[in-house]
């Protein structure tokens, strides 16, 4: 793989990935609307974070093995699509981008190979 090519596969799925978390992330907002005190509230927050918690977990592993982040990503996407078949447009919103990151995790990795091989 060329050089220009090895690096966007490289930074693009990272990326993807922050991005991905700060939009997950959002869905946390929800719960300053709702009008409880202080520590419940803070409560909620923590708990609505989580699967943020989770895509950054999977990011710091993925940016050392590219290759279990992939697969961590593309299963937790056709997770989330095998649990909420009955909203596709939510399959497609969340499930989707983690797929899509996770596929370019997987091809960033096999296009470094050469490099981990010797070649």
């Amino acid at each position: 793989m060329k050089r220009a090519w090895k690096r966007w596969f490289f930074w693009t799925p990272r990326v993807l990935c922050l991005l991905f978390a700060t939009f997950l992330s959002m869905f946390a907002l929800d719960v300053f609307g709702e009008g409880h005190g202080f520590w419940k509230t803070t409560l909620a927050l923590l708990i609505h974070l989580i699967p943020t918690g989770i895509i950054l977990a999977i990011l710091a592993i993925s940016w050392r093995w590219e290759w279990i982040g992939g697969i961590l990503l593309i299963g937790l996407g056709a997770w989330y699509v095998a649990t909420n078949l009955n909203h596709l447009n939510w399959c497609l919103t969340i499930g989707g981008p983690a797929v899509f990151t996770g596929v370019l995790f997987l091809i960033s990795w096999y296009g470094m190979g050469a490099n981990r091989s010797g070649g």
